[in-house]
């Protein structure tokens, strides 16, 4: 590909996917261009399928009849993202002939998926939609690596319609509204099997009329605009001239950027268990079962020597126990991203990194999802910044820190009481600097908090408010094993309210927003993993904080200590299945407990009253990997004094976790 065909590759796919996460960067010089010349006419006839991302914004305009009237007319917008197949047939002319399928998804935030809302003296009714789809043809001309086209069809969005009236009914319907849509768009195929677009769409809906059980009425219009940049990949079968077995359909065929990505689906339930009371923060006594949903793309590239961009756009969905509350040690590491019945779109990280190497030893970064391969100096600064997760750097363990792959518990895959920063999804805007020497690593950051506990919504107020986080990591080898320990410190600046003084005033009824101002919270976290042999490896965390303040966004956790063992199966012919068990103990502050007790609500617990106890957890978990891409996991976990409550429990957690990834 001569270099004017990379730029322009390295243009679309850096500002049309972003691209990922990956580890330090390197020396890209150090390794060879692998991406072959396009041909001289791109065959843009056959399959493909592929993903996109952008943004939208609608109008509506409703009316409510209860049998008062009501009207408002509202504009929405938002990030979206979703997938996309169709095939094309190039005519010699140059002409093109293509059909396509498409459903898109928005984006989690509320406002984003809220099309209407209507307040009356009766009623408070709300329509959102779930998704967006579409059948189209499309007509163009390819010439070359280039296609522009027009494209237009059959349009559907798939919506809910919620009424709660003052009488404390609740009321709920689905509706499927048709409509057209029309659009353009340009395409560049940028490898033999690769393309990137960029593309206009425009929908009209026909008018909503529903009807509640109650009499309500509701009836609405639907228009919506979009932007989307898009990534395909051309598909060919055994049969097709083109078709070749040994390339693999993630083969990104160049060393500039590469693609992974990941599903996990867990199912999870429990039995009935004791409990004479509960309260709004309680898991239920009576048997329950939830399962939450997550897809997810990885796009890195390497932009110049030691740069690197990373974009990780994600599809969540799905729901945790009692809307992911009654547990401080929280069953499901995937429940703080559901909510939501369909999937919802979120840029959960769009962030760069430059990495400076000083020369010396090198040693090799593999490939994943996190990491361009390539070759580095051990001796390096890594500045990385942008929107990621704080333990995405911080709190690293090789056994207990992936609730996709390993263990599933909030107190046993991360530090309990490490309070980070960020918003209600685990996620964040920050900067981190890592100094990297062969024997160990110091890593620093800063990070924007919430603005309130639990919130989406970030504090303004840079530097002056913020989560810094500290770590250094030192390597060693015991008995010929490596081992790691890394010691954590962090200090939360923030907006909160303190648990004391909400006590000390009867006045407040316990409301510890009234309380809020500028408060500093700090902790630390020691996290120790030892290899015993090549199979078998050890883990413990402890974590701390002073435990005054609320917590901003992680968990209800003031104190926690967690040990456990991974053991691969080798020694029974299954080298890639891996049995994980782990126990926890979590525990609360003085001040913590005792607004707990006067009927005080944290993010996750609050049972009303409180009969204290520290909250233990045991959690063991059989991987088996059914291929080198798809692993089911069977996973147990026992909660003892859930929420710290001796009146409540123990419940027993049995998990079902399908993760496959490439």
């Amino acid at each position: 590909m001569h270099a004017r065909g990379r730029s322009i590759v390295r243009i679309f796919v850096s500002l049309g996917f972003g691209l990922l996460p990956a580890a330090a960067p390197g020396h890209a010089a150090n390794l060879p261009l692998k991406a072959p010349a396009l041909k001289a006419v791109y065959d843009w006839t056959g399959f493909y399928v592929g993903a996109h991302a952008g943004y939208y914004q609608g109008s509506s305009r409703a009316v409510l009849i209860d049998p008062t009237i009501g009207t408002n007319s509202n504009v929405f917008s938002g990030m979206t993202g979703g997938v996309q197949a169709g095939y094309n047939y190039r005519l010699s002319s140059g002409l093109l002939l293509g059909a396509e399928g498409d459903i898109s998804f928005p984006n989690y935030m509320p406002s984003s998926h809220v099309t209407s809302s209507i307040i009356t003296a009766r009623s408070y009714a709300q329509e959102q939609f779930d998704y967006v789809a579409s059948v189209r043809g499309r007509i163009g001309y390819a010439a070359g690596s280039w296609l522009f086209y027009t494209t237009g069809g059959i349009a559907f969005s798939g919506e809910r319609f919620l009424n709660e009236q003052a009488s404390g009914n609740n009321e709920k319907a689905l509706n499927t509204r048709l409509g057209w849509i029309t659009g353009a768009g340009v395409e560049y195929a940028f490898a033999p099997h690769w393309s990137a677009r960029l593309e206009y769409l425009y929908r009209s809906f026909e008018n909503a009329n529903i009807t509640f059980l109650s009499g309500t009425h509701y009836s609405s219009t639907l228009d919506l605009h979009m932007i989307r940049l898009g990534l395909n990949r051309k598909i060919e079968w055994p049969g097709m001239p083109a078709y070749d077995p040994k390339v693999s359909p993630t083969d990104t065929e160049s060393d500039r950027w590469e693609i992974h990505g990941q599903g996990t689906f867990l199912a999870q339930g429990y039995p009935p268990f004791r409990a004479p009371y509960t309260g709004p923060n309680s898991l239920s006594p009576s048997a329950e079962l939830q399962q939450t949903w997550s897809n997810s793309l990885y796009l890195n590239a390497r932009l110049w020597d030691g740069g690197e961009i990373y974009y990780n756009p994600e599809l969540l969905q799905g729901f945790g126990f009692n809307n992911t509350t009654g547990a401080a040690g929280y069953p499901n590491g995937e429940a703080q991203k559901s909510g939501f019945p369909h999937p919802h779109y979120n840029t959960s990280r769009l962030f760069v990194r430059q990495t400076f190497g000083f020369g010396g030893e090198q040693e090799l970064l593999a490939s994943s999802q996190f990491q361009l391969a390539e070759k580095v100096d051990v001796s390096r600064l890594t500045l990385q910044a942008g929107k990621f997760s704080v333990v995405d750097v911080f709190d690293g363990n090789s056994y207990a820190h992936d609730p996709r792959k390993d263990f599933m518990n909030w107190s046993i895959w991360a530090a309990g009481a490490f309070d980070y920063a960020a918003d209600r999804l685990g996620l964040g805007y920050g900067i981190t600097a890592e100094l990297n020497q062969k024997h160990w690593a110091l890593r620093g950051g800063y990070f924007l908090i919430g603005g309130r506990s639990n919130s989406n919504h970030f504090d303004p107020r840079v530097l002056e408010r913020g989560g810094y986080v500290v770590e250094l990591e030192t390597r060693y080898a015991l008995f010929g094993q490596p081992g790691k320990l890394r010691t954590l410190a962090f200090l939360n600046s923030a907006h909160s309210g303190s648990y004391r003084e909400t006590l000390d005033d009867p006045a407040l009824n316990l409301d510890i927003s009234q309380t809020r101002r500028g408060r500093i919270k700090y902790g630390y976290a020691l996290n120790l993993e030892q290899a015993l042999t090549d199979d078998i490896g050890l883990f413990g965390r402890w974590s701390w904080n002073n435990g005054k303040t609320e917590i901003m966004s992680f968990t209800d956790i003031d104190a926690s200590l967690s040990l456990g063992a991974s053991i691969k199966g080798a020694r029974w012919g299954r080298p890639d299945d891996v049995i994980g068990i782990a126990g926890a103990i979590n525990a609360l502050s003085r001040d913590h407990r005792d607004f707990i007790a006067a009927g005080g609500l944290g993010p996750l617990i609050g049972d009303g009253r409180l009969n204290y106890r520290r909250e233990r957890v045991l959690e063991t978990y059989y991987a088996l990997a059914l291929n080198k891409a798809l692993t089911f996991t069977a996973d147990y976990q026992l909660i003892t004094n859930p929420a710290y409550n001796a009146d409540r429990g123990p419940v027993s957690v049995f998990s079902g976790r399908l993760h496959g990834e490439f």
